[in-house]
């Protein structure tokens, strides 16, 4: 019965592209009205779940509407990702590997309506929204790996023979995931861990009352061997011989590394209000798909046995302008 619905239905490749560019818009939504949740303090809004005090329907009182509303996006978002996952194995021509991805998807959305289960059952403890956001963060792997690769086929983009360039860009990854790790651990130990009108919510205190300035110092260090990090590594992929097909991507995480420290430097003298402290938020997710955008751009490389032949030409190709030779970029 598949089979035959396959054979009846089909999406085109430009179509489905366009479906998982939705779904990696949902995910990133997401990201920041839940952040916006925990950052207007909403996050018991709604005591109970999925149902708010008991209804469907939130009273008409601010931070249970918030919190309400954050559910119901992820509601369609769930449509959404649902859409990406089975619509992969309608497109022509079909790519297993497009379906393997779109369903992990769905499977990350359940499991976070789960885990936001349980963060509102525990009254909000750190470590389970720590993880609440990081999954997010998975997703939004899994959804831009999705976007990208629906876009081309695997024939339409070269592979790179700079060995050394694209690891270098690879290598900028464990350091972007460290810095917004001890970003997470920063806002469990601050003043906006998510509750309202004297509930009780736990927040980290490993190093009793100075764990938040503890806590922010190193994630400001994470956060500039990051931004040196990703300096030294735009500078070498610009050097004679290289590939320069990520530079305009690097740059995009650069600048906006730049407008984070600003941003960060800003809200800890003004004491860490709302508003900034959600920008901040916002721009860490922004920064994060600039930096899978210039991992996917730096490409795939060359198997070892060809790359011989490739880096012949590679100082001649380099004159070229990036991507040249590589269809879209």
């Amino acid at each position: 019965m598949f089979a035959s619905l396959r054979n009846r239905f089909e999406i085109s490749p430009h179509r489905y592209a366009q479906v998982t560019a939705i779904a990696l818009g949902g995910l990133a939504l997401i990201v920041l009205t839940g952040a916006a949740v925990r950052l207007t303090d909403s996050g018991l809004g709604c005591p109970n779940w999925p149902k708010c005090y008991g209804g469907p329907v939130p009273p008409l009182e601010t931070h249970a509407v918030i919190e309400m509303s954050n559910r119901i996006i992820t509601a369609f978002l769930g449509i959404a990702v649902i859409a990406a996952c089975l619509l992969a194995f309608f497109r022509r021509p079909f790519r297993s590997h497009l379906a393997w991805i779109g369903a992990l998807l769905p499977l990350g959305v359940v499991a976070q309506a789960i885990l936001g289960a349980l963060v509102v059952k525990y009254d909000l403890r750190p470590e389970l929204v720590m993880g609440h956001f990081i999954l997010s963060m998975m997703l939004l792997d899994a959804g831009f790996a999705l976007m990208w690769c629906s876009r081309y086929e695997p024939w339409d983009r070269r592979r790179s023979w700079d060995r050394k360039g694209v690891w270098a860009v690879r290598c900028l990854v464990p350091l972007g995931q460290l810095t917004i790790l001890a970003g997470t651990v920063a806002t469990g130990s601050g003043p906006h861990a998510g509750e309202f009108q004297g509930q009780f919510v736990q927040r980290f205190t490993f190093e009793g009352a100075r764990t938040l300035e503890w806590v922010v110092q190193r994630h400001a260090i994470l956060a500039t061997i990051y931004g040196l990090a990703a300096i030294g590594v735009w500078f070498y992929l610009r050097r004679p011989g290289g590939d320069r097909r990520a530079l305009k991507p690097l740059t995009v995480v650069l600048i906006l590394l730049a407008v984070q420290g600003v941003v960060g430097y800003v809200q800890w003298e003004l004491e860490l209000p709302t508003e900034i402290v959600w920008v901040h938020v916002a721009l860490a997710t922004f920064n994060w798909l600039a930096m899978l955008w210039t991992i996917a751009a730096a490409g795939r490389l060359e198997p070892r046995s060809g790359t011989a032949a490739a880096s012949g030409g590679g100082a001649n190709r380099a004159t070229e302008p990036a991507g040249a030779g590589a269809g879209p970029a």
